[in-house]
C-alpha cells in the first residue's frame, strides 16, 4: 500500500488499484504496508474507469448521494468530503445551513442550495449520524465508550441506545471498563 492525502494505491493479489480517497479516509488508514479494507465506488464513463475508496461505508453512501446532484461529480464530492467531516455535513444539509456548506472549497452559493434542496429529505437513511436535535454527549466515559461501539462496526442508534442503557447503572457510569462491557452486553 502506497497512500498520499488524496489517493492510495492498494495492492490485491499482486495488483495495484489506485483509488480517490478523502483526507478523512485517509486519515483512517493504516501505516504503509499493513493491510487496508476500504469500500469501493467504481465510476464508470465512456473515456475513464476510477476507483473511489472509503474508510466507512457511510461515507461511501453520502459520496454516492453527492453524485446525484446536478453539477457535482466524483472528483467534487471527494473535495466536499475532504472539507468538512461527513457528520458536519449531514448536519448541515439537514439544517439548511448554506454558510457551512459555501465555505468547503468548490461549493458556491447555487451549488450549496441545490445539495441543501435535494439531500435535505433523503439523509434520513444514512443509520450512523445523529439526528439534528438529538442529545449528542453522554458524558465523557460514555462518549468514549459510544465511539468504541460504533468503531467496532455497531449502528450509532443501536449502540447508543446499549450505553445509555448500561450507563443508568450508576456502578458502572463512570468507569470506562466496566461501561464498555455492560454495553457490548446490551447491543447484543
Amino acid at each position: 500500500m502506497y497512500k498520499i492525502p488524496h489517493y492510495v494505491v492498494i495492492d490485491c493479489g499482486g495488483v495495484g488499484y489506485e483509488l480517490s480517497i478523502s483526507v478523512a479516509t485517509f486519515t483512517e488508514l493504516p501505516e504503509v504496508g499493513k493491510e487496508a479494507q476500504l469500500h469501493v465506488h467504481t465510476h464508470v464513463r465512456e473515456d475513464a474507469l476510477a476507483l473511489y475508496g472509503f474508510a466507512e461505508v457511510q461515507e461511501k453512501r453520502l459520496f454516492e448521494k453527492l453524485l446525484t446532484i446536478s453539477g457535482i461529480g466524483p472528483k467534487l464530492a471527494i473535495t466536499v468530503l475532504s472539507g468538512i467531516n461527513a457528520e458536519r455535513l449531514v448536519g448541515a444539509i439537514r439544517a439548511g445551513d448554506h454558510a457551512t456548506l459555501t465555505k468547503i472549497p468548490g461549493i458556491g452559493k447555487k451549488t450549496a442550495e441545490r445539495v441543501v434542496l435535494e439531500l435535505k429529505d433523503k439523509l434520513d437513511d444514512m443509520a450512523g449520524f445523529v439526528p439534528e436535535g438529538a442529545p449528542v454527549s453522554l458524558g465523557a466515559v460514555a462518549d468514549d465508550v459510544l465511539s468504541a461501539l460504533v468503531n467496532l462496526g455497531y449502528a450509532r442508534p443501536a449502540a447508543q441506545k446499549a450505553v445509555e442503557a448500561a450507563a443508568k447503572d450508576a456502578s458502572v457510569s463512570g468507569d470506562f471498563e466496566k461501561l464498555f462491557r455492560a454495553s457490548m452486553a446490551a447491543v447484543r
